[in-house]
This record gives C-alpha cells, sequence and structure tokens, in this order.
C-alpha cells in the first residue's frame, strides 16, 4: 500500500506543475499531426522527456517515439497516440483548430481530446513515479504514435520488430477520467461488382455496376438484429462507409463499383463468420466479390507493416489486478471512483489486448464524443487530474 504521505506529494507537485503541463498540452496541440506526420509532435514529446529526466529515447522504425524510464523487471507501457485526424472544412471552425481556445477551463483544439491530452500527464506523471520510487522494480515506456491511420499496427510493429513486449498496458484514449477496461472489434470489408460500360444514351447496352450493388447495400441495412447483443459491450453493428465507382465518364453506364462495410464485432462474432454471412447475401455469382480488407499503406519513414484489417473485440473483468489497481488508484487520490466501463469506439487496445493478450485498461481526460469534431476539447483541470493518476498507479502493481 502507498503512504498516504506520498499521494499527499503526489498531488501537491502536480500542482505546482499544472502551469508546465497545460502550456506543453497547448503547444503539442500547435503542432498538426494529420496523416500520420508525426515527428515534429513526437520531438516535442521527446524534448519534454529528455528534461523531465528520462533515461532513453528512442524512436522506432514506423517513426513513433518511445521514451523510457526506471530500470526493473515488470515493464509498463503508457501508450498515447499523438497523431490526429483532419481538420475538415475550415469554415466549421469558430476558432483556429491548431492555436485553440481556452474557454471556462476548456481546452479547445484539434487533438484535445483525441488523443494529445493524456500525453502530458503521461509524461510528467512517469517522471514523478521514478522521483519517489513508485516505478521500483518497473522498467516504464511513453509510446506517442500513429493510431489514426490503422489503429493497432504501431503497437503490434513495435513488438514484433523492436522487441517490446510490456506487462501492462494503459491506454490513454479518452474515458472521462473513468477507467475503461474493453472495446467492441471490428472488421473491413470491400464489395466489387463489375458490369460492361456503354454510353448512358444507349444505357440497355450496358451492364451497370451501380445497380448491382443496390439491393446488397439496402440488405445490409436490415441485418442489425441478426447480430449478438453482450451484456458488457453492447450489440453488433454495420454500416456502408464509402462507395467508388469507375466509369469512362458522367454520360456512360460504370462498368465498377465497390462499397466498403465497417463492421463492429462483440463476443461470439467473428470476422470470418460475417465473411461468410455477406457472401451468402450476395450469392454464388461471378460479378461480385466480398473481402476483407487489406493495410498496406507505408508510414512517414517508408516502413511498412501489411495487415489485414481485423480488429479484436476484448474486455477484461471487473476483478482483473490492473482494472482493480486503476480504480484504487483513482479511490486513493480522490476518495472514489465510478465503475469501470468500455470505449465505443476502437483503440490500439485492439492489438495490446486483442490479439497480444497483455492486460490493458484505458484511462484519460476527455469525452469520445468529442473526438473527430470541431468541438474537440478536453478540461484542463482533468488533464492535470490525471498526471496524479499516471504518477500513483505504478505503485499499486503487483511486481
Amino acid at each position: 500500500m502507498v503512504d498516504q504521505s506520498v499521494i499527499d506529494t503526489i498531488q501537491s507537485r502536480v500542482n505546482s506543475q499544472r502551469d508546465d503541463i497545460i502550456q506543453f498540452l497547448r503547444e503539442l496541440c500547435a503542432i498538426p499531426s494529420m496523416n500520420s506526420e508525426i515527428r515534429a509532435v513526437g520531438e516535442r514529446a521527446e524534448a519534454e522527456m529528455r528534461k523531465l529526466g528520462f533515461k532513453d529515447v528512442w524512436w522506432d522504425q514506423m517513426g513513433n517515439v518511445v521514451g523510457v524510464i526506471g530500470d526493473g523487471p515488470l515493464q509498463l507501457l503508457y501508450d498515447s497516440h499523438i497523431d490526429t485526424v483532419g481538420i475538415g472544412n475550415p469554415d466549421e471552425w469558430q476558432w483556429d483548430p491548431f492555436q485553440g481556445k481556452i474557454e471556462d477551463g476548456i481546452l479547445y483544439a484539434r487533438g484535445a481530446c483525441d488523443e494529445k491530452g493524456s500525453t502530458p500527464g503521461m509524461i510528467y506523471g512517469l517522471a514523478l513515479a521514478q522521483e519517489l520510487g513508485l516505478l521500483d522494480g518497473i522498467t516504464a515506456y511513453y509510446f506517442g504514435n500513429m493510431e489514426e491511420w490503422n489503429d493497432g499496427s504501431a503497437p503490434h510493429a513495435l513488438v514484433e520488430v523492436e522487441g517490446v513486449k510490456p506487462d501492462f498496458v494503459v491506454i490513454g484514449e479518452p474515458t472521462c477520467m473513468q477507467v475503461y477496461r474493453g472495446q467492441k472489434g471490428r472488421v473491413e470489408f470491400e464489395i466489387r461488382a463489375t458490369g460492361r460500360s456503354s454510353h448512358a444514351a444507349s444505357n440497355h447496352l450496358g451492364d451497370n455496376a451501380i445497380y448491382k450493388l443496390t439491393p446488397i447495400i439496402n440488405a445490409i441495412q436490415e441485418l442489425e438484429p441478426q447480430f449478438i447483443n453482450d451484456p458488457f459491450l453492447g450489440e453488433g453493428r454495420i454500416t456502408v462507409t464509402d462507395m467508388h465507382v469507375r466509369t469512362p465518364s458522367i454520360n456512360a453506364v460504370p462498368d465498377e463499383a465497390l462499397i466498403y462495410i465497417d463492421r463492429r464485432l462483440t463476443f461470439g462474432e467473428t470476422p470470418e463468420a460475417e465473411l461468410e454471412r455477406l457472401r451468402r447475401l450476395v450469392g454464388e455469382r461471378d460479378d461480385i466479390s466480398v473481402s476483407i480488407l487489406r493495410y498496406d499503406e507505408p508510414s512517414y519513414t517508408g516502413f511498412r507493416f501489411p495487415l489485414d484489417k481485423i480488429y479484436p473485440a476484448w474486455a477484461l473483468p471487473e476483478d482483473h489486478p490492473l482494472v482493480e489497481a486503476g480504480q484504487r488508484t483513482g479511490e486513493l487520490l480522490w476518495g472514489s471512483m465510478p465503475p469501470s466501463h468500455k470505449w465505443n469506439f476502437s483503440t490500439n487496445g485492439i492489438y495490446w489486448a486483442g490479439k497480444a493478450g497483455i492486460p490493458s485498461i484505458g484511462f484519460g481526460p476527455g469525452d469520445e464524443n468529442h473526438a473527430h469534431t470541431v468541438l474537440d476539447q478536453v478540461s484542463l483541470d482533468d488533464v492535470v487530474r490525471a498526471t496524479e493518476w499516471y504518477a500513483l498507479l505504478p505503485g499499486l502493481l503487483n511486481r
């Protein structure tokens, strides 16, 4: 058990660092890091880690930044993605999305919620944990990575290519300052139809690929009542998210059309079974194919890590030692904690817990409902309070 004097010291020290923590966050948000171009924002995080006494900071082959502090057999990793989605239509923003604004204690800026808001607390928290002896027996990592391009790729490569495989992971995606312990999975599909082109004035000579997909889209829209509803993760979902057409011109019958499908998976549902469901829906025909998408885009360093776009569901039980440690951390700091919960969206947990089986929880400031919106925001009080949690947690882990 951590002595009360240590808890008091954490809260006092974090309060004294409040201005530095907030300024650090504002500087992170001011650096654009869209399309996985995270080098500049990662260098800002690197500078702060070196200032705070991390024993090493290095860059992996994919282009993610890794800070190391402490020296022990137990390995703890704090995962915070520092890339963001784009800003969309600039006219929809009422302030500069990178400079942001502070109003009523809330920072509004691109990435404030998803997910730069957890980075200052993780870095300052680990430095404070080291200073107070809470990392005795622990090697801790801060992993500032790219996630928006393909969640799970960065941690998968860190383990398989760089050889860093932690014993415990904390994911800093927004959790409303609660401990999160799971999420739905997903799989992404493509349905492709081929036809025959002709001039639109002689459309009877063609074979319209779009029309072949219309009844399939309608059938997909009616699928959800058939899906499993898990008591914790909730029910499966399916959405047609995009459509591409190949046509010689807008005055011609298209000879190819394809749709992309996002299928959110709960426990008891598998990518293979859902692939077969869609194939049954399409039927036996040579002009329409169904497949699972594969990701093979290079990172900004040129590094490739090809993966099928399969992202498993995962959850830890409420009584798992890591979940209990996360809950107890909040209780010691603030007197109480709400029950552990789950994300509605996807995170790097699909690899850490879903594929690698590494016990993982989430904790971070912000509400996922603000992610990817022009109201991207985070409470600055919560950013600072999260630092206390990140500092204390290592002291409650079973060595």
